[in-house]
């Protein structure tokens, strides 16, 4: 196995080594953003639903935990316009991340294949020097096309997590605008 690894490495292009450490970086960073938004997003959106769930139960107000408490108690009125800003705070918050996981998402299989490519000039380059031109076409495009599949391997986590953290987020702003709704439905009564 590490024999195999230092072959590979030896016989690569450096552009393919590149882009494979390029897209190791990748896809540490997107777990770890992943990871991060994940459990804090877990966390808020428990404590909205249980200030949405106290609300439905009588509470007169949000719970101290909810994101909303913060624009009540820095707001002497009450208003569909105090909800709306935090609404807009609150969607700014919960979608922290999604950014990244998209242009990683949308970016790895141009940057693995982007690898592929110039692997494959070099092996093409190679073929006149060289004697068995059809083993050296064939380990330099399997070579070549790790960066492709790397690049794709990345891509359908960073969307998959996209997706993930998209759905959690719509959740937590729907607990937000639940309780605004019945906050201000009890005001109008």
């Amino acid at each position: 196995m590490i024999n195999n690894l230092i072959d590979f490495y030896l016989k690569s292009h450096p552009v393919t080594l590149g882009v494979l450490a390029l897209l190791s970086v990748y896809f540490i960073m997107m777990n770890w953003v992943f990871l991060y938004r994940y459990f804090s997003l877990t966390s808020w959106l428990w404590r909205e639903n249980g200030s949405l769930e106290s609300l439905l139960l009588g509470a007169s107000s949000v719970s101290e935990q909810s994101f909303l408490n913060h624009f009540i108690k820095a707001s002497s009125h009450i208003s569909k316009s105090i909800f709306d800003l935090g609404m807009l705070a609150a969607t700014k918050e919960a979608t922290k991340g999604l950014a990244i996981l998209s242009v990683f998402a949308s970016t790895s299989p141009f940057i693995g294949l982007f690898g592929t490519v110039v692997s494959i000039l070099g092996t093409f380059s190679h073929i006149g020097q060289t004697t068995g031109a059809m083993s050296v076409i064939a380990m330099g495009v399997s070579d070549a096309l790790i960066a492709t599949a790397s690049g794709i391997f990345v891509a359908i986590f960073a969307y998959t997590y996209h997706q993930i953290l998209k759905r959690k987020s719509f959740e937590v702003i729907s607990f937000i605008q639940m309780q605004s709704d019945a906050i201000l439905s009890r005001k109008e009564d």
